[in-house]
């Protein structure tokens, strides 16, 4: 029975309950949405690939036991996520910036030279609560300690980039489909808007979650 890396019932829970929590809006999608209206859908996918990579830093995180570090010291977690919604909250009003200004556009008001899609998404991720919720609270209880701890990790590691890639390229190409549509000029100041209120509201729910 312990040959196999994880157990099979308490995978097929693990799936349900990581499909859920990867479906529902949170900070990360809604970022993956603005993002892909605003860069288009190659940058949607490039930060689908950046929030990923911040998942795997949290992974690699609970398998050297970096979730019960922040648990027992939730100031440094804080300090993280903080910093995080300020980032994330300086990109909106760069947006809603554009808006009032009425400076070109959507494009203008997070696209400079040097800004990376890639690079953002991970910044999002790393400093999102949800993840710390999810480490420290949600996946312990489907570790076995009869099993191997690093097999076990790699399989529920490799589930959650398929579901979470699933949701985050979904929303984000979902974003940059609505973009593809609104290409007016009298309508560029109202997608400025739409995409700096959503990254508000995304900072807003990365600080109160924090």
């Amino acid at each position: 029975m312990t040959l196999l890396p994880v157990d099979p019932q308490k995978f097929l829970v693990f799936l349900g309950v990581t499909l859920v929590l990867c479906w529902v809006p949170g900070p990360a999608n809604l970022f993956a949405v603005a993002n892909g209206m605003e860069r288009g859908p190659k940058a949607a996918l490039l930060a689908t690939l950046g929030m990923n990579l911040a998942t795997l830093v949290w992974f690699i995180g609970a398998a050297l036991g970096l979730g019960a570090l922040i648990a027992a010291f939730p100031a440094v977690f804080r300090v993280l996520a903080f910093a995080g919604a300020a980032y994330v909250a300086w990109l909106g009003f760069q947006a809603l910036r554009a808006a009032y200004l009425g400076k070109g556009g959507p494009t203008h008001s997070l696209i400079r030279p040097g800004r990376s899609a890639l690079r953002d998404g991970f910044m999002v991720q790393i400093a999102n609560p949800k993840c710390l919720l999810y480490f420290t609270a949600v996946l312990p209880p489907f570790i076995d300690l009869h099993r191997a701890l690093l097999p076990q990790l790699v399989v529920f590691a490799l589930s959650c980039f398929v579901l979470d890639g699933m949701s985050m390229t979904t929303y984000g190409l979902s974003g940059a489909a609505l973009a593809d549509r609104m290409t007016e000029p009298r309508f560029q100041r109202l997608f400025s808007a739409a995409v700096g209120g959503l990254l508000v509201l995304a900072a807003i729910l990365i600080a109160a979650r924090a």
